[in-house]
């Protein structure tokens, strides 16, 4: 079962900051009362000390509540840490890769909802994106390819964006004997270049034509022949958008294994 991290810590956030405040506006000032009333009967030390002592509860909540909150904000509006949990995005990204996503780059949104409050850009045909699809409440990363109202079509691996086939370049193949694995240079309307990978002998998947509606996107895989994208389960809503990815930090083949630091780059 997939955990709702946000979930969690937007509850953890919320319950620790209702312990704190709830202590300042009335706990504490309970305490207080006891604590003087003792030192007007000259009670001993010891249970002055024990009286003016915050429940465990109480020095909990206020110990966590400015740390959960600073974590909260960070990656609800600021930057958040991904782990790219498959191959669909090859040869730009591996499984094991660990990535940073910018939260703000397409507009402030609130945590969990996903509500924009704040404009700032919108998604660019070529970026690397970060997302809810409309099928799995679980992330996706993958390609902006298709803007509102452009039409797509893929057909016999080859791109066409707005009735244009977008020029694909061979810059690898592997192994170099018996070549299977082809590596193009893929050049989209507006000068965005990006690593497309195709397995030779491979039948072409998803073959189809779309008009991407307004306030979506369409997203594909740079590893088109093993990618589940935009072409089998639709368009993406602006609301599902969580951010851009924006650079390669760490990388850990499995677990348990040393970090390596190798692939470390900006995304492209």
């Amino acid at each position: 079962m997939d955990i709702d991290f946000p979930l969690i810590l937007v509850i953890a956030v919320f319950v620790t900051g209702a312990i704190a405040l709830a202590d300042k506006l009335y706990f504490a000032k309970q305490r207080a009362r006891s604590v003087a009333a003792l030192k007007a009967n000259s009670a001993a030390e010891s249970e002055i000390l024990e009286a003016e002592k915050e429940p465990w509860l109480i020095e909990t909540g206020k110990g966590f509540f400015p740390v959960l909150a600073l974590v909260l904000v960070l990656r609800s509006f600021l930057v958040e840490p991904f782990q790219i949990p498959s191959g669909s995005m090859e040869p730009t990204l591996i499984k094991g890769d660990f990535i940073l996503v910018n939260k703000f780059a397409y507009g402030l949104r609130l945590p969990v909802l996903g509500t924009k409050v704040i404009p700032i850009s919108d998604p660019k045909r070529g970026d690397v994106m970060v997302f809810i699809p409309p099928h799995d409440p679980r992330y996706f990363i993958k390609r902006v390819i298709g803007l509102p109202g452009d039409h797509l079509k893929y057909e016999n691996k080859q791109l066409y964006v707005n009735g244009e086939k977008v020029p694909m370049e061979l810059v690898g193949a592997f192994p170099e004997n018996a070549p299977r694995l082809l590596v193009y240079d893929e050049a989209l309307p507006g000068g965005k270049h990006h690593p497309v990978q195709i397995y030779r002998g491979e039948p072409s998947r998803g073959d189809n034509e779309w008009v991407v509606p307004e306030g979506h996107y369409f997203m594909l895989g740079d590893n088109r022949d093993n990618s589940g994208d935009s072409r089998f389960w639709g368009f993406v809503p602006d609301k599902n958008i969580v951010g851009k990815a924006f650079a390669v930090w760490m990388h850990i083949d499995s677990m348990p294994s040393v970090p390596t630091f190798s692939r470390n780059k900006m995304i492209d």
